[in-house]
């Protein structure tokens, strides 16, 4: 019985310091997070989800026909802003659902969701990827500085990124 305690102990201990490395966000309107942007620097932000079309039932009736959710659109931004900074505002912005993990050691977000279709609903290799000047840069996008000019997308894949042009390590 003694065993069993503390097994059960060093468990919730090790659940309690995990859950204190990472922070889940959910965005619709959030907090003020520079809202007020520059005029002068521009880039291009879409969403879509065209590779879920069909493939997933229970979200077919909240997806757009078209898959987009974001229409490609030309949005201003400040110096040091990075992909993700633009993604949250321009979602908050536009009412669109956005779910997010912060991990503060990396100081790095995940993105879980948007627009209620989120990683996994279409299989295990499915979530979220980005890419700018068509390029998927391999780091998170809070760590991908936008410059004037760039065109950033977010891409819904089933397929970890096969289905949406990335080239796989694991099929390497």
């Amino acid at each position: 019985m003694k065993r069993l305690l503390t097994t059960v102990l060093t468990i919730s201990l090790c659940l309690l310091i995990m859950s204190a490395c990472s922070e889940k966000r959910t965005d619709i309107a959030e907090e003020n997070t520079s809202d007020q942007v520059s005029d002068e620097m521009m880039c291009t932000l879409l969403v879509e989800c065209k590779t879920a079309i069909g493939r997933f039932d229970e979200k077919q009736d909240i997806l757009p026909p078209d898959g987009i959710i974001y229409e490609e659109t030309q949005v201003p931004f400040n110096e040091g802003d990075t992909v993700f900074d633009v993604l949250k505002r321009e979602m908050r912005n536009n009412k669109i659902h956005l779910e997010y993990s912060m991990t503060p050691v990396y100081d790095n977000a995940y993105i879980e969701g948007i627009g209620n279709l989120y990683e996994f609903d279409c299989g295990e290799l499915s979530g979220w990827m980005f890419r700018v000047n068509g390029e998927f840069p391999g780091v998170g996008c809070s760590d991908v500085k936008v410059r004037n000019g760039d065109r950033i997308e977010f891409v819904y894949s089933c397929d970890m990124g096969r289905d949406v042009g990335k080239e796989s390590e694991l099929t390497s």
